[in-house]
């Protein structure tokens, strides 16, 4: 009876509290179809703006909705196609006002960490419940145990689980019980790595005009970080003479500090968007215009990702940096996108450092063809792994929403 009446209590609101609603603030929903995705942490929240392009380029005029802890949601307000809201308080009356605001036509759940008001009033309104990248260590929290009827009854209303690993499955099935249930291991659900635009034919030519010559790129620097970045080269250059410097700002309508700082270094340099290409006496290439991150990517076999060195910074995506083949250098400040760092760490794909000397020793451990090869194909292997969990995903919601469509 405990369990009875743990899940009822998810399904009655409290008396007294009629005012949990979706908040005065809450912008309203849009029309068309609404995916809800609840992210479990920051690296599912950037998942779920990958799988909302996705879903959108195959579906225009579908929202959506993503969920998170408020200190979890992305800087990307305004992405096409995607509202952002702070996931509401786990009670029957927030869960009722959320849903009857939102009403969406099918849930993504990340991870675990459930919340049983949520989850079985959206199922008592025939929301199909998806649980993507299952954890059992997330599923098995020390306060479910206290309540293990209500922990199957929730999970039970999953349609569709996917597990990241065997562990979780075998957890799932004999542990919980879901025996008959829809759940297949598929691996982690990761950001996917995805090659940025690049002019061919400028790659080509910078490619045959520097023949050869190793090419280092600073991307989305600060200009806190230029001073590193700059003491840095002049201590690679002093060994590898032919060394190129790509400088990518993170502002490149913000390029004077830049100017100042390279003139001021006594270096021999050309800004990309006065047309001026390099020749072997080049030392840098400052540049300075938006939206050709590909090409520099492309040219560079070592990137440092900028945004990472000064104290209160929180770092740049290193999956621009593995999509293109250059291996990964990045400061300590990298808190948006720590998880994907340390994976990419793990397997030898980028390496940590601190102030100029040590960006400049990593360097030159990389530089060296076979090194740099070596991290890039790591960086490869460990960008490309989500692509198919993300595919699977993708393709599984929208033929969902497409029955789901037909059956109205």
């Amino acid at each position: 009876m405990a369990g009875a009446r743990g899940i009822a209590g998810f399904l009655t609101p409290a008396r007294g509290r009629p005012g949990e609603a979706s908040g005065a603030g809450t912008p309203p929903r849009p029309e068309g179809v609404l995916v809800w995705f609840h992210a479990a942490t920051r690296a599912h929240a950037a998942v779920a703006m990958q799988l909302a392009e996705q879903l959108v380029a195959a579906q225009p005029g579908l929202t959506l909705l993503l969920t998170a802890q408020a200190d979890h949601l992305p800087d990307q307000a305004g992405a096409a196609g995607v509202v952002m809201q702070a996931l509401p308080a786990d009670s029957a009356g927030a869960a009722q006002a959320f849903l009857s605001h939102w009403a969406p036509d099918l849930c993504v759940w990340s991870l675990g960490d459930l919340k049983p008001a949520l989850l079985m009033q959206a199922h008592r309104r025939g929301i199909p419940l998806y649980l993507v990248d299952a954890d059992e260590a997330r599923l098995s929290r020390p306060g479910w145990r206290l309540l293990p009827d209500a922990t199957r009854a929730v999970l039970k209303r999953f349609s569709v689980i996917m597990a990241r690993n065997a562990a979780t499955e075998s957890f799932l099935r004999r542990r919980i019980g879901l025996r008959e249930a829809n759940i297949a291991v598929t691996g982690p659900l990761r950001e996917v790595s995805r090659p940025l635009p690049c002019n061919e034919s400028d790659h080509e030519e910078l490619s045959r005009l520097l023949g050869g010559r190793p090419v280092w790129l600073a991307a989305r620097l600060q200009p806190e970080e230029l001073g590193a970045v700059l003491q840095a080269d002049s201590a690679i250059a002093r060994l590898s003479h032919r060394v190129l410097l790509v400088i990518a700002p993170a502002e490149p309508e913000n390029s004077a500090p830049f100017h100042a700082a390279l003139r001021r270094h006594g270096l021999r340099y050309v800004t990309w968007s006065e047309g001026t290409l390099p020749d072997e006496t080049t030392q840098a290439i400052l540049a300075d215009t938006p939206g050709e991150m590909g090409l520099w990517y492309r040219l560079a076999s070592i990137s440092f990702m900028g945004g990472s060195l000064m104290s209160g910074a929180h770092g740049s995506d290193p999956h621009e940096a593995a999509a293109h083949g250059s291996a990964i250098l990045y400061g300590p400040n990298i808190r948006n996108h720590l998880a994907a760092y340390s994976r990419f760490a793990e397997a030898g794909a980028a390496r940590i450092v601190r102030d100029a000397d040590t960006l400049a020793d990593a360097v030159q451990r990389v530089i060296p063809p076979d090194q740099s090869a070596a991290m890039a194909h790591a960086a490869w292997d460990v960008a490309t792994q989500g692509a198919e969990v993300m595919d699977r995903l993708s393709e599984t919601i929208l033929k969902a929403l497409d029955a789901r469509r037909r059956a109205r």
